[in-house]
């Protein structure tokens, strides 16, 4: 009787385990967020790129819309748009504008690696509350490879650089709602359908 005792209780302990919530699964295991097409988030990348390359970036309280774009596909496709890529299209910058190797990759991941650590938190909020958020970390970003420029070349190229970073924060909103508006498209047509 004694044997009978511990085997009846270990079943009805893995009993109560199989029954608590921790061991449900749910019945789709594909992501409740629609993810964005292939197509749309290079192409932006491509086309903010492209962007980049032209003659109006050399001013220096200018956006850095790349930079914007990377942010906004780090945040919400974070497998698609990653420190690598910033760091690749950083390094095509850095090279086609003649600056010290790295600046821009440098900026461009350290950016990235912020937004990543801070998406969670980034996703339950709305975009005007993002960009109060990620407005630091664009500053930041910008300002470690001015203040390395600085010591390598030993001049100190001022203070307007911190205009791209609020002009990018005032531009979030509305990158946000462009790149988005696909998604938008979608769940009016799911709320439509009956």
């Amino acid at each position: 009787m004694n044997n009978k005792a511990p085997y009846s209780h270990r079943v009805n302990q893995s009993l109560e385990r199989n029954r608590s919530l921790s061991s449900l699964q749910p019945i789709d295991s594909s992501p409740f967020k629609p993810v964005s097409s292939l197509w749309t988030v290079w192409g932006t990348v491509f086309l903010m790129w492209m962007a980049s390359l032209l003659p109006w970036r050399l001013w220096p309280m200018a956006p850095d819309l790349l930079l914007l774009v990377l942010c906004f596909w780090a945040l919400h496709e974070p497998r698609r748009v990653s420190m690598v890529t910033g760091f690749v299209l950083g390094l095509l910058l850095d090279v086609h504008g003649g600056a010290l190797l790295g600046e821009h990759a440098l900026s461009y991941v350290l950016a990235i690696y912020g937004v990543g650590v801070l998406q969670r938190r980034l996703l339950m909020f709305g975009p005007l509350v993002q960009l109060v958020h990620l407005l630091p970390i664009w500053v930041v970003a910008l300002a470690v490879p001015r203040f390395i420029h600085a010591w390598f070349v030993g001049e100190w190229a001022g203070w307007e650089w911190l205009w791209s970073a609020v002009l990018m924060a005032a531009l979030w909103p509305i990158v946000d709602f462009l790149l988005l508006l696909p998604h938008r498209r979608l769940d009016e047509v799911d709320e439509s359908s009956p």
